[in-house]
């Protein structure tokens, strides 16, 4: 059993892995669930095993993705030091992170969010990403001391959501550090 179990997380790895990069690159629509299994190396009866529709692996790799990103941001912010003020504006290290580790290709949750029907499971996970993403910012702006903390924290969010979708137009990672002065004129605007 033991060994049945490893086998199964390790082709649900590789195919995650997979279809995370493919997606991540060409967006949803655009990846065929042949090219899944090719990148993967695993059958195509090992992918279904995992993901009976493309609709279960979308989800799966936007959950997988929730807890990634969501740790990078939390990770930029702890780095960026105790003061809440500062760890506001060291989450955009995280997007500059993200492009110097393989450029910009926007942000998954605005590509999925953009490309999935409006009652899809993988808009659900995005709606959910950036309410989670929002609840964070909110409890570091109150924190922070800000006058108006949703407030803050949703400018911050328009801020990284901004910087994602302009650093995959212009492919120009300048973006990123406008937006974070900018988050820093905000942050002392409001606290």
């Amino acid at each position: 059993m033991v060994v049945a179990q490893v086998r199964k997380t390790r082709s649900e790895e590789k195919i995650l892995t997979a279809a995370a990069d493919l997606f991540y690159a060409n967006g949803l629509r655009g990846v065929h669930i042949d090219q899944v299994i090719a990148a993967s190396g695993v059958a195509k009866s090992t992918l279904y095993v995992h993901f009976r529709t493309k609709d279960e692996l979308v989800a799966a790799y936007l959950r997988t993705t929730d807890d990634s990103w969501t740790a990078q941001l939390q990770d930029a912010a702890a780095r960026a030091g105790a003061d809440p003020r500062e760890q506001l504006v060291g989450v955009f290290d995280a997007l500059t992170a993200a492009f110097d580790r393989h450029g910009f290709f926007g942000c998954p949750f605005v590509s999925a969010a953009v490309e999935a029907d409006l009652d899809s499971q993988a808009r659900a996970i995005t709606v959910q990403h950036t309410q989670r993403r929002q609840a964070w910012l909110t409890e570091l702006s109150e924190k922070a001391g800000a006058a108006a903390p949703q407030t803050l924290a949703r400018h911050i969010g328009l801020l990284i959501d901004g910087a994602l979708a302009s650093g995959r137009l212009l492919q120009d990672r300048t973006v990123v550090d406008e937006a974070k002065s900018a988050a820093r004129l905000l942050v002392t605007s409001h606290t």
